[in-house]
């Protein structure tokens, strides 16, 4: 007997969701049922499975109910039948619906046969007659119009196929002409290099040593690197980074410190504000604090040590425990983690578990000391947010406004903040409240972040109905509506720059992080737009700025890292890794960058101007 296991069945489900639509349902059954660690074909499965197979199983079961053992007609049997009926009753059941509702009609038939021959005798008999034998000839008609049809879509399919064929053939000879155009090309470059290299030797032996260019040499080597590597029919970093042509933007892997012990892909990571400490979550269900003390180049030879801190007790077919959110308090004594089976921990600097924090019924994916650290906010896919008292490790107040889940959650000062949901709305909360002390509606899709400006009057939020919003406490609707991406908005940042911060004297900036593969840098006291930061080639995941607010580092699902400098707009450093970016942050001299990968690893770059 065929059957379907368990693990198919998840992937049937698992494709109907994003087929529907159902992104975050999707996500979250993706994780818990370890889709992405499946073996099966996604080539072989055709959309709309799922319920091709519900119903192929609907037709089974009228099937296995007309097998009865009567000697009633069984051709139409299935018309008795409710498709809910199939679900719930059992053969003998559906057997005996299907016989009443026959012995009904054959005695309704038996009546109305008996009415009529008592009425209308034998001239009725003929007409019943005549007209049998027109319904005959009738269905003969539509059978020859039927195998009419038949014959034309058959016709049209053999000249669809002849048709498809010849595109075929045209797609395969035009790619031919571009590869034969492209190694000629290739041949032109490598002649013209040749020529260009006997020049160059021509004019050493004319000129001294000293006169050749630092910044030439170094470029020649970076782009060597990436000849060796195969790389070279890509973009070279040279292309996104078109003014600074006679220096490399490439970090160089002397500058790179990769943290490796990992085993599966790193969501998040966060520089401790006070020391060298940084940490990573992980979908094997740890956390890890890393050491990464000096440059790099003193890193190659002696890792840099880390601690690990597990989430799980040992028992491998645990619920699974992805760590998913991180974050630091304000003196970084303690880090806080948010993990996928909705339990939220507390850890010391070394890697002790301090306390467990467990209310939620369902992931958090949103976690956040507020700045006098006795208080802990965790958003989560149960629809609500808790606010945690830190010194007893008890839930302080739970808020359950919205109606779907929670996907960020961030502080206005120690005691109110913002919550917002895949339910279109935003919450602006109050310890020791009942109800929102205001509510933001505007948004025409899930709101993916939230953050306050530095002096917690402005609100920024991002929405899949690709705008990025500001609001203020002074009014219902919003102060700005920013509309110049083409696609889903997935973060938004503010600058440490203006009123509140240690950069008083420059302009406030907000940047805004999009699936249209660009980052928007946004004016907000004029409400414009001041550049549109295009080097990326994927869905940009995460933004961040520098402690100064000069430079913007971008992860993208590209597995680039680019660095930006804000007052220019260009590129002035990037990095290519082996896996899409889910973060980037800045340690607080700003002089390192972490990046955590899709392949399990977290980066660290030295970046210096």
């Amino acid at each position: 007997m065929i059957s379907i296991t368990s693990a198919e069945l998840n992937y049937l489900i698992f494709r109907y969701l994003n087929e529907s639509g159902f992104a975050h349902s999707a996500f979250a059954l993706g994780y818990e049922a370890g889709i992405n660690k499946s073996t099966i074909d996604a080539n072989l499965v055709p959309p709309g499975a799922l319920v091709t197979f519900i119903q192929k199983g609907i037709q089974y079961l009228e099937l296995e109910a007309n097998l009865s053992n009567d000697d009633l007609d069984t051709d139409e049997d299935f018309q008795f039948l409710h498709p809910l009926d199939l679900i719930t009753k059992d053969v003998n059941e559906l057997r005996k619906i299907i016989k009443d509702k026959k012995e009904n009609i054959q005695k309704d038939k038996g009546k109305g046969k008996e009415k009529e021959i008592i009425v209308n005798g034998r001239e009725h008999d003929r007409a019943v007659a005549m007209e049998k034998e027109k319904e005959l000839a009738r269905e003969k008609e539509n059978e020859r119009q039927q195998r009419e049809k038949e014959k034309e879509r058959d016709r049209e399919r053999i000249e669809k196929e002849k048709e498809r064929e010849r595109d075929r053939e045209r797609i395969e000879k035009e790619k031919e002409r571009e590869r034969i155009e492209k190694e000629k090309e290739r041949d032109r470059e490598r002649a013209e290099k040749e020529k260009e290299k006997e020049k160059e030797k021509g004019k050493e032996k004319e000129k001294p040593f000293e006169d050749i260019s630092d910044a030439n040499n170094i470029g020649d080597e970076i782009n060597g690197r990436f000849e060796e590597n195969g790389t070279n029919t890509g973009p070279e970093p040279m292309d996104i980074c078109p003014s600074l042509a006679s220096l490399p933007c490439e970090i160089p892997d002397s500058d790179v410190t990769v943290l490796e012990g990992h085993t599966s892909e790193v969501f998040a990571c966060a520089w401790n504000p006070t020391g060298s400490l940084l940490a990573s979550g992980s979908g094997d269900s740890t956390a890890r604090i890393w050491t990464v003390e000096g440059p790099s180049s003193s890193n190659i030879e002696n890792e840099p040590s880390n601690v690990v801190l597990r989430h799980f007790k040992g028992r491998t077919n645990e619920k699974s425990k992805d760590v998913t959110t991180l974050d630091w308090n304000v003196d970084g004594t303690l880090l806080a983690t948010g993990s996928y089976d909705g339990q939220a921990r507390i850890w010391s600097r070394t890697g002790d578990l301090i306390s467990t924090l467990n209310k939620h019924k369902g992931p958090i994916f949103s976690l956040k000391w507020n700045k006098k650290g006795d208080f802990l906010l965790s958003g989560s896919v149960d629809k609500t947010a808790i606010v945690w008292d830190v010194k007893t490790g008890e839930w302080r107040q739970q808020f359950e406004f919205h109606t779907a889940p929670a996907l960020d959650v961030d502080w206005r000062n120690n005691t109110s903040f913002a919550t917002c949901s895949t339910d279109s709305m935003i919450y602006v909360c109050k310890v020791g409240e009942n109800r929102p002390i205001k509510s933001f509606q505007g948004h025409q899709g899930e709101v993916n972040a939230i953050k306050w400006d530095p002096t917690g009057s402005l609100l920024a939020s991002c929405s899949d109905d690709s705008t990025a919003k500001i609001w203020t406490m002074k009014q219902d609707t919003c102060l700005l509506d920013l509309r110049e991406h083409s696609k889903e908005i997935y973060t938004v940042r503010w600058s440490p720059t203006g009123p509140g911060t240690n950069n008083p004297n420059q302009q406030l900036v907000l940047a805004s992080a999009s699936f249209d593969s660009t980052i928007k840098l946004w004016d907000v006291e004029a409400g414009r737009l001041l550049q549109s930061l295009d080097g990326h080639r994927d869905p940009v995941y995460s933004v961040a700025f520098s402690p100064n607010g000069e430079y913007l580092a971008s992860g993208s699902l590209d597995k680039c890292m680019h660095v930006w400098s804000v007052k220019e707009a260009k590129i002035v450093k990037t990095f290519s890794g082996n896996g899409g970016i889910f973060e980037v942050c800045w340690n607080k001299e700003g002089d390192k960058i972490a990046a955590c990968f899709a392949n399990n690893v977290v980066c660290v770059l030295d970046f210096r101007m």
